[in-house]
């Protein structure tokens, strides 16, 4: 069963959202602060956080942050701010979706099902565990990646954003390909975030593993195999 970890300093809010999924058979776990939170995450297996980012002394971006150095869990980000920029944030630290207050039950549960299918990996319709190209290896089950055989953490979004480009080599996406096919054709922030993705996933690859993936000057973005 799916486990949702609710993150909001209002005991009203935690309750309410918990009486939403339990309708959706959903289990719940709740933490009032990051602290609170990370203890969870590292203890037990949680499948999605819900996020409120209008929390005193660590706000929900910074959580974020804090939560995607140990962890890929999937983020929904919760708030009462409708700001465009807000959105392109929290997007771009590594969050998967963003809910504006007040938000139906229909509406939250229907989001956390969205970014779960983006997130899991069907094994079934895996046609091979790994993915290998020069220093750069995928475990698609495990959805990790190592370097030299180094592991590399990466977010949900640079994960995919890897996996797409190493599963066809050579191809060319533009930035508004790649923020439908990783993100959704809903998205409402900007081509950016790609090129934000794209900046850390090099850092993150190392010197000469980035080398592979290739800026398209007016397109957008390929991996190059190499030789």
């Amino acid at each position: 069963m799916t486990t949702v970890l609710i993150v909001d300093d209002e005991q009203d809010m935690r309750n309410l959202i918990e009486m939403m999924l339990h309708n959706a058979k959903i289990e719940t776990v709740t933490a009032a602060s990051g602290t609170e939170a990370y203890d969870i995450i590292v203890r037990e297996k949680i499948d999605l956080v819900l996020l409120d980012v209008m929390m005193p002394h660590e706000d929900g971006f910074a959580v974020c942050q804090s939560i995607r150095a140990m962890s890929n869990v999937p983020i929904i980000f919760l708030t009462a701010r409708d700001a465009n920029e807000d959105k392109v944030k929290g997007l771009t630290i590594g969050g998967d979706d963003y809910i504006v207050k007040p938000f139906t039950n229909d509406e939250l549960v229907a989001r956390i099902h969205a970014v779960l299918r983006r997130s899991v990996t069907n094994i079934e319709d895996l046609q091979q565990k790994y993915v290998i190209i020069g220093p750069i290896k995928i475990d698609e089950i495990a959805r990790k990646v190592s370097v030299d055989g180094k592991s590399v953490p990466l977010t949900l979004k640079e994960f995919e954003l890897l996996h797409l480009f190493m599963n066809n080599p050579g191809n060319a996406y533009t930035r508004e390909q790649l923020l439908e096919r990783i993100w959704d054709i809903d998205y409402v922030g900007g081509t950016r975030t790609v090129d934000t993705h794209i900046k850390t996933l090099r850092l993150k690859l190392g010197k000469e593993a980035a080398g592979h993936i290739q800026t398209v000057w007016g397109v957008g973005y390929r991996f190059d195999p190499g030789e």
